[in-house]
């Protein structure tokens, strides 16, 4: 039977015969334990890998994130523009619309970006302490948020950047947690097919965009 190799164990090995190979040996063996460790919580069985392989349309923890940042740095800052175009009566500004879109760009662009960080974060974290979900996905979330809204409130005269700040960081504290309890009861592995993910993230951000409109609507 042919022995395989998939971490690339030997390759990293030290066959000098030093201590300090011999400490270096033991730190390559610990990563390749801990990794098989973690493939094994993801994949348990035989069958559970396979029902995976045959997954046709399917995110991994990255682009899980990403598409979920990108979609919460999209809707919930046109919600909040439109209403105040609407209500300001400002169609006739073209060069407000412009800015207001461009913000709305950036907002989605590092939302995108972000989310990528945010799914290597939450690669590992299951089987997680209730502390873990009580405080560390409402901070990453608001940290997440915050971070966007800022980077495109700097265009809105600059003091624009604290309040999207605050509206950024709320929107991620309350898209991460519950987004994060569905992806983690529907996903397969290390996957999430694009059939789960769609309703779920358009259905978090489209709430929180009503939330928005209606709020912020009756003030």
């Amino acid at each position: 039977m042919e022995i395989t190799d998939p971490l690339n164990i030997y390759d990293k090995l030290d066959n000098s015969n030093t201590d300090e190979a011999v400490a270096h040996n033991l730190d390559v063996l610990r990563d390749a334990n801990a990794q098989i460790a973690l493939r094994k919580s993801f994949y348990p069985t035989l069958e559970s890998k396979r029902a995976v392989s045959s997954l046709r349309l399917k995110l991994d923890f990255k682009k899980t994130y990403a598409f979920l940042g990108a979609m919460l740095g999209i809707f919930p800052p046109a919600a909040l523009f439109a209403l105040f175009i609407v209500e300001s009566n400002a169609p006739s500004e073209i060069w407000l619309v412009a800015l207001l879109l461009g913000v709305n760009a950036v907002t989605a662009f590092v939302g995108y970006f972000f989310g990528k960080v945010v799914g290597s974060l939450l690669y590992d974290r299951d089987n997680r302490s209730l502390t873990f979900y009580i405080f560390f996905l409402p901070f990453l979330g608001f940290l997440w948020g915050a971070i966007a809204g800022a980077v495109g409130g700097v265009f809105l005269f600059i003091i624009g950047a604290f309040f999207g700040a605050i509206i950024g960081g709320t929107v991620g504290m309350l898209a991460l947690p519950a987004f994060y309890a569905m992806h983690r009861l529907l996903k397969h592995g290390e996957y999430l097919e694009l059939k789960y993910f769609l309703p779920i993230a358009t259905g978090i951000v489209y709430s929180i965009c009503a939330v928005i409109i209606s709020f912020i609507g009756r003030t």
